[in-house]
């Protein structure tokens, strides 16, 4: 057990941390050009931010947190997702007082007690951003593009966006009733899951992924149907600019979402190979009021980097570096100060730090990629330059100390 991962769990290193890095380095350059900022925080929070924040009726609350007491006797919970952690920082640090929109984002693990799957882990990373201080449509459609600007620029392809409106306070409680009544019919059909939610949550029965449910909520009424006119109009709106920017969607009227802070706007990015959903998020405009803060509108998006990650073109490979052995002491020395010297720049270098023979050095460059290799001896600290081998061609150029930097350039 010592030398073995929890279940749930893995170690991210070798090419794999590559994709990670690029993952990671381009949605923080698309988060720049969209105005977010990062904000990180803590891994654990106290428990009734989750209850209160995510829904005491939802999976993620009834089974899937990892909750625990601390030293002194307080309940805290591994944060199983971010929003709720973020909308808590809003309230505390008075980022209302900021100019709004307050625009952040977020990339960092979470938790969950779950049965392990493909892209699906018990310690799981997320990007995701989110937008307070807008009750606009503009707000909910920028969040849209900013997740599929990020996933375009990965060239991760192949899924379709699908939007819903669950409405308001007014139209979520007529159309609970809407569904109440349609779903009494067929209530013991239902699987035991669902005929609980039935009494304490309808709306989440849209969510259920039993087959059985399913096919009775091929017929169900939806969400649309019972907006009112404030509501339908924000839809339409929303509607409008996601064709004004050039957004291909799709109307799916069973979105619901798996936590209860959703208002208005709810979306789905879904790979069309798996059916699977790659990104997910909405309008939340009662949470900031429900954590304790003034009522603010917000938006905001989540994506699961594992299977992101597993969608990403797998061509990376680790990074050109040089290597740099060296013969006798002197050329050890120089090896070590010549390597500094490209590091500083940026040049990923490597000398010989465990003194190899010329041979056993230049295996070792060949089994770990370096692109380029030379030796540093005594006729090169004489000559004051290197014959630097093209590990591609076996191909050598002679170059001299002092036009080693413009030569890797």
């Amino acid at each position: 057990m010592l030398t073995q991962t929890p279940r749930g769990t893995k170690d991210i290193f070798g090419t794999q941390i590559l994709l990670w890095q690029k993952a990671e380095d381009t949605i923080r350059k698309i988060c720049a050009a969209f105005c977010a900022e990062e904000i990180r925080t803590p891994m654990f929070e106290h428990t009734e931010l989750f209850l209160r924040g995510v829904g005491e009726e939802t999976d993620v609350v009834q089974k899937e947190m990892y909750t625990f007491l601390d030293k002194g006797n307080r309940s805290l919970t591994l944060r199983p997702e971010f929003t709720a952690g973020v909308a808590r920082a809003y309230i505390e640090h008075k980022l209302h007082a900021d100019p709004s929109p307050t625009r952040l984002y977020y990339v960092g693990p979470n938790f969950r007690y779950e049965r392990p799957a493909a892209g699906r882990m018990r310690q799981f990373h997320q990007f995701g951003a989110e937008c307070f201080g807008s009750y606009d449509p503009a707000a909910d459609a920028e969040m849209i593009s900013l997740a599929d600007t990020v996933l375009s620029e990965l060239n991760i392809n192949g899924y379709t966006i699908n939007i819903n409106s669950l409405g308001g306070t007014a139209c979520r409680a007529k159309y609970n009733e809407v569904l109440k009544t349609f779903l009494k019919e067929n209530l013991s059909a239902l699987c035991p899951v669902c005929q609980t939610r039935y009494e304490t949550n309808p709306l989440r029965v849209l969510d259920c992924k039993d087959e059985s449910c399913k096919e009775i909520l091929v017929n169900s009424p939806i969400p649309l149907d019972s907006l009112d006119t404030e509501c339908k109009l924000h839809w339409e709106k929303l509607q409008s600019l996601l064709d004004t920017l050039d957004i291909q969607y799709t109307v799916n009227g069973r979105i619901v979402r798996g936590l209860d802070y959703y208002t208005r706007t709810v979306f789905e990015f879904i790979d069309a190979d798996t059916g699977l959903t790659i990104c997910g998020g909405g309008r939340y405009d009662r949470l900031i009021e429900e954590c304790g803060g003034a009522a603010t509108g917000a938006v905001g998006f989540a994506m699961g980097l594992e299977r992101i990650i597993s969608m990403m073109p797998d061509a990376l490979t680790k990074r050109p570096y040089v290597y740099i052995g060296a013969i006798g002491e002197a050329g050890f020395y120089k090896a070590q100060s010549v390597a500094q010297t490209l590091r500083r720049s940026g040049i990923r270098a490597q000398p010989d730090i465990v003194g190899r023979g010329v041979k056993a050095q230049m295996r070792f460059a060949d089994k770990t990629g370096a692109i380029y290799s030379f030796i540093i001896g005594d006729d090169e600290m004489v000559n004051h330059q290197v014959k630097i081998k093209d590990m591609r061609t076996n191909s050598e150029t002679a170059v001299s100390f002092n036009e080693l930097l413009n030569f890797f350039s």
